[in-house]
């Protein structure tokens, strides 16, 4: 029996010393890290290239002061200055003397969406004045969504957890959604009542072989307008239960600091109809605020006090920023986000509605703004009560629980647009894995 014991004891006492150490558990602080490490990843001999292709004799004074008014954004990680994925061009976006330059030499032209929408605003504007309905010019497309994770990124024979973006079927001017495959035999559909649209699957990982993961399906986008008039805007009902949820704060990108009260005081001072409180909004967010690509939203703390700070912004980033001074200024607003699916130049998008009591909630297009193809008033503020027949909407809010839940925090913690992965063994971040979409117009 002794001897038994005395076997016993070795054995555990081998086991002990050959278990291996317990994996790092996970960190936030890590995750955020890394991905800084990702989004910060250009050299300062990188982004002077870049620079010279416009201004050949750049100097290191001139990178200084450009560092110093944030227009080149930069970072010190690990000890070492890294510069923004896109500093570079965003530097002929932001800085206004750079943007001259820029423009001097390669001259200006309207985008792919601008071109479809110099067209599609009018038509949706001259279908709500003649049939007297917001709702117009509607166009079915068929999408296929591929999200594809890296071989190898995932160990085989491990399960993968994927959720794709889908098409919400509880929005007025998206119609007719049709589910038509999967590539997974079993896939969830999120609740209807869950603000982020998402359609979920799961796939065992094969050595030496991607992960694919798909879905078709078909629905059908309208533009939307509302020929707003000051007299049309009725006083709000404050004690409302909508009234209540979307004029309050929202951690952690909607949030009433003193500078953000100050600023919505002084824009709106002196004004106290709502359609017009938001009309100054809209035009000084517009105008002093231009389009710029973006880090990660994951890794900004505050999102509206960063545009403020870098005087830039994106589609989401301008449109949090709306949101907030409308919220502070007792307009409620909301986000809502997705695609933008116009032809040859698709993309993800974000952007806002805003509630007028008398006419109900109406969309805002922040980062569209006043387009630069406006021929008269009604397409100079479409986009403040208006847009345009091109979305896809997946989200009608930002930042919250994924149906089913996910484990580890999202690559996207505020929107929910190219999709999310992971495996036990933590998230799959965005350069493991590439998405794409296919777009059938089938009435275009």
């Amino acid at each position: 029996m002794k001897k038994l014991l005395y076997a016993i004891a070795l054995f555990l006492l081998a086991s002990a010393c050959n278990t291996k150490p317990a994996s790092k558990p996970y960190s936030w602080d890590d995750d955020l890290h890394q991905r800084l490490l990702t989004d910060f990843c250009m050299t300062e001999t990188q982004v002077k290239d870049y620079i010279r292709k416009y201004i050949p004799d750049v100097t290191d004074e001139q990178i200084r002061q450009w560092e110093a008014s944030k227009a080149l954004e930069c970072m010190t990680l690990d000890g070492e200055k890294r510069y923004f994925r896109n500093a570079g061009p965003n530097l002929f976006r932001v800085d206004s003397a750079c943007y001259d330059i820029k423009i001097a030499k390669e001259g200006t032209a309207l985008g792919g969406s601008e071109k479809v929408n110099m067209e599609n605003l009018p038509e949706i504007i001259a279908a709500v004045k003649k049939e007297g309905k917001s709702i117009a010019a509607p166009k079915r497309m068929r999408v296929t969504y591929t999200l594809t994770v890296d071989t190898n990124a995932v160990p085989a024979g491990k399960i993968i957890r994927c959720w794709l973006p889908f098409p919400r079927a509880d929005q007025a001017r998206q119609q007719d959604v049709k589910f038509i495959s999967a590539s997974e035999p079993e896939y969830t559909f999120s609740p209807q009542d869950c603000r982020h649209s998402t359609l979920y699957m799961e796939k065992r990982a094969v050595q030496g072989e991607p992960t694919v993961f798909s879905e078709t399906f078909e629905y059908t986008s309208s533009g939307e307008w509302f020929d707003l008039k000051p007299e049309d805007v009725q006083p709000y009902d404050t004690t409302s239960t909508l009234y209540k949820e979307y004029t309050a704060e929202r951690e952690k990108h909607i949030i009433f600091s003193p500078r953000l009260r100050e600023l919505a005081a002084r824009l709106t001072a002196g004004e106290t109809n709502p359609y017009l409180k938001a009309k100054r909004i809209f035009r000084w967010v517009n105008d002093n605020f231009p389009w710029a690509s973006a880090r990660e939203y994951s890794t900004i703390e505050n999102i509206p006090e960063y545009v403020l700070d870098n005087r830039h912004g994106d589609c989401g980033q301008v449109s949090l920023l709306f949101i907030t001074l409308c919220r502070i200024s007792g307009i409620p607003a909301h986000f809502q986000s997705g695609f933008m699916m116009h032809p040859r130049a698709w993309n993800l998008h974000d952007w806002a509605e805003v509630y007028f009591e008398g006419v109900g909630w109406v969309p805002v297009d922040q980062s569209f703004g006043i387009p630069t193809f406006a021929r008269n008033a009604d397409e100079e503020y479409f986009f403040l009560g208006g847009i345009d027949s091109w979305r896809m909407i997946v989200n009608t809010d930002y930042g919250m629980p994924l149906v089913p839940a996910k484990k580890y925090p999202r690559s996207e913690t505020v929107d929910f647009q190219r999709g999310e992965v992971e495996w036990e063994g933590g998230n799959l971040y965005f350069p493991q894995w590439d998405y794409h979409m296919d777009i059938d117009y089938l009435n275009y």
